[in-house]
């Protein structure tokens, strides 16, 4: 999909269907470029529901961002640990 398009979408934002909230979160999340993004962030007419739309939908944290918190957190702690039981095992 165009980012026109997507453009024409979001200037009735929040009032869209279900159908074309999928279609524009999928644009963002798996079609759009970083210019494509930068570019639709720049049409002022449609400014306050790029704004809104990118703070109900996009720039909040999900469950996926905080399971790939803890993963990395998991790591970071986990190297450390693992380190420390093999050289108190005298194995290192």
């Amino acid at each position: 999909m165009l980012r026109a398009e997507i453009a024409a979408i979001l200037a009735r934002y929040p009032d869209l269907t279900d159908a074309e909230l999928q279609r524009v979160l999928r644009w963002f999340r798996k079609e759009a470029t970083a210019m494509d993004v930068a570019m639709l962030s720049c049409e002022e007419d449609i400014a306050p529901q790029y704004r809104q739309f990118r703070s109900d939908h996009i720039d909040r944290f999900g469950l996926r961002d905080l399971r790939n918190a803890a993963v990395f957190l998991g790591v970071i702690a986990g190297i450390p640990l693992a380190c420390f039981l093999l050289w108190g095992s005298g194995f290192g």
